[in-house]
């Protein structure tokens, strides 16, 4: 099917609305470089919260888990199901810390924790890194996701979808900052879940498809729709099941999962107006991409394999599809063509919307490095505010031109997912563990960010024939050692930056013991912070309990498994009196 009059009309509506939003804030977002990164640090925290979840809700995300579930079945998920544990830590442990700190970008976070010209280094090093080169390569991978989509439903040629989504993506977030990033990005999240649950009811009455249940008995879904591997074969359950859950979650730095928190996540967080807004923001975020959103994407790649069982079918119903964009993340936007006049045109507008969320938000965080903690940094400190906004609007610009041109050279969505995580593999933990012990330093971590490269380089051109899943073991096993033993021969943060951090942020446990110790000996007054990690730790924990069980609840309820249903739905009920019963404790600090 292609898109009708109504169809048309209804994107360019919403063309029309992101453009309006971008006018409207672009006179306030100007004012000051914190109005146009931060929105002015005085944002809710539901607000807040549903731009992270629209943020993730790119649309290269229902491709990807299409691709997982069509190769490896809904367990497949566990790639990025696991990422669960470390947005937990991000909720209760993290993001008060970094709402706490008061920098701009969690680049800039280098030279509060840090000291000397290493610190400086890494903080303009990563400012490149992050701004341009893992930036771009983001934006790439939606771009891909954007080609498909125009390709299969729109009917047009990738680089044109590109470049019309991108330009006005480009227009909104260039003219209002993060604050319009913010407030299309709610409209969005709403449009986008209608459009999905909408598509999926529809999809599962089709004649073809014959509902629910005849779905779930089809001979090429049965063996699909397990939430958790087969655990007769090691090499089916162990990459799909133990290396996320054991390796992957702390090990690697991916976008809206960084082990501590981190990118667009932080920068929601230095939004917030306070800490209990940057907690209640990733506590929903949390909430909301793990366990309510999933599902209408499942069920859409369990149907795709009715309808389009092989990619030799993509290829025969699809001629015109590139030849090298063909692939099983193909088979969501190929389901969508399925779908009548008007649902079309709103689901089309939706994953559109999906694209310019993800982009814009990009866009917005890669230009805050590049002028934050680069060209105001070490160029020219004392640039007047508005000079400095106009160069982050340059910033936006290059950064949209290289993200949408890297999107046509991808060819698959689970080819990026991958070569992100391998990317940071074994850096993550440096993450986690610089904010409770003292001794990390920043060597450490460009130490660490030197031997990822090096790895994922060497894993990706000269040693190909590992897994994807080894390449994270080893490269994660590698980096871990190789930055724990530069630790230990490198000199420590200087004693005055290791205090004024303490004294600032309030970090909890012993790791900081020694830095108390030596200042008592010296006759400094530093203050123990009074910290609450014990009960923070048990609400992560208790947390990923009760997302997962609200996750596999809802699986359990539309598979028919009633027992099972109602067991973890009362597991998740507990939890969350729980954790409403402790979020008053925790903020009562």
């Amino acid at each position: 099917m292609t898109l009708s009059t109504l169809d048309w009309s209804i994107v360019a509506i919403y063309f029309l609305f992101v453009l309006i939003v971008g006018l409207m804030v672009a006179r306030k977002a100007g004012d000051s470089v914190s109005d146009f990164f931060l929105s002015g640090r005085n944002m809710p925290w539901w607000l807040l919260g549903v731009s992270m979840v629209a943020t993730t809700f790119s649309a290269d995300t229902p491709n990807l888990v299409t691709d997982l579930i069509r190769q490896k079945g809904v367990a497949g998920n566990w790639a990025w199901w696991a990422f669960l544990l470390t947005g937990m830590l991000t909720v209760f442990v993290f993001a008060k810390l970094w709402r706490r700190s008061m920098v701009m970008t969690d680049v800039e976070f280098y030279e509060l924790r840090y000291s000397g010209k290493a610190a400086a280094f890494l903080r303009a090093f990563r400012a490149l890194y992050l701004g341009l080169i893992f930036n771009v390569l983001v934006m790439g991978a939606v771009s891909l996701a954007a080609i498909k989509f125009g390709e299969v439903v729109l009917g047009l040629p990738g680089w044109i979808t590109l470049l019309i989504a991108g330009s006005i993506t480009l227009a909104y977030s260039t003219l209002g900052g993060l604050k319009a990033v913010i407030i299309t990005d709610f409209v969005q999240f709403i449009l986008a879940m209608i459009g999905s649950v909408w598509a999926c009811i529809y999809i599962l009455g089709l004649e073809e498809i014959g509902g629910l249940s005849n779905l779930l008995s089809h001979a090429n879904v049965v063996d699909k729709t397990s939430l958790l591997p087969s655990f007769d074969d090691p090499n089916v359950w162990v990459p799909i099941l133990l290396v996320p859950l054991a390796v992957q979650w702390w090990a690697s730095y991916y976008p809206g999962a960084e082990p501590g928190g981190g990118g667009y996540i932080a920068q929601r967080m230095f939004s917030a107006k306070d800490e209990k807004n940057a907690v209640g923001a990733t506590l929903l975020f949390n909430i909301a991409h793990y366990a309510l959103r999933p599902w209408p994407w499942i069920l859409i790649a369990l149907a795709s394999l009715v309808i389009f069982p092989d990619l030799a079918e993509l290829q025969k119903v699809f001629p015109g599809l590139s030849e090298d964009k063909i692939g099983h993340d193909v088979a969501y936007p190929a389901m969508l063509t399925l779908l009548p006049s008007g649902l079309l045109g709103l689901v089309a507008a939706s994953l559109i919307a999906a694209f310019m969320s993800t982009m814009s938000t990009q866009l917005n965080l890669g230009a805050s490095y590049l002028v934050n903690d680069l060209y105001k940094r070490f160029i020219e400190p004392d640039a007047p505010e508005k000079k400095l906004v106009r160069i982050g609007q340059l910033f936006t610009v290059l950064s949209a031109i290289l993200g949408l041109g890297l999107g046509l050279v991808l060819t698959n969505a689970t080819q990026a997912f991958d070569l992100l995580l391998l990317l940071g593999a074994g850096t993550g933990l440096i993450y986690i563990l610089r904010w409770f012990w003292w001794r990390i330093n920043a060597v450490t971590e460009i130490v660490a960010m030197i031997a990822s490269l090096i790895i994922a380089g060497y894993f990706t051109f000269l040693n190909s024939q590992l897994e994807s899943y080894e390449k994270i073991i080893y490269g994660a096993i590698i980096t871990t050692i190789v930055w724990v033993v530069s630790t230990y021969f490198t000199a420590p943060t200087t004693d005055e930056t290791l205090r004024n951090f303490y004294q600032k942020i309030g970090p909890g446990g012993p790791g900081w013991n020694a830095v108390l110790d030596k200042a008592k000996t010296q006759g400094i007054q530093l203050e123990r912070a009074k910290s609450q990690l014990p009960l923070e730790l048990t609400c992560v924990v208790i947390g990923i309990i009760t997302v997962f069980a609200t996750l596999f609840a809802t699986g359990s309820w539309i598979y028919g498994h009633v027992g099972q249903a109602t067991g973890l739905t009362v597991l998740a009920i507990i939890g969350g009196i729980f954790l409403f019963w402790a979020w008053g404790k925790i903020n009562q600090e």
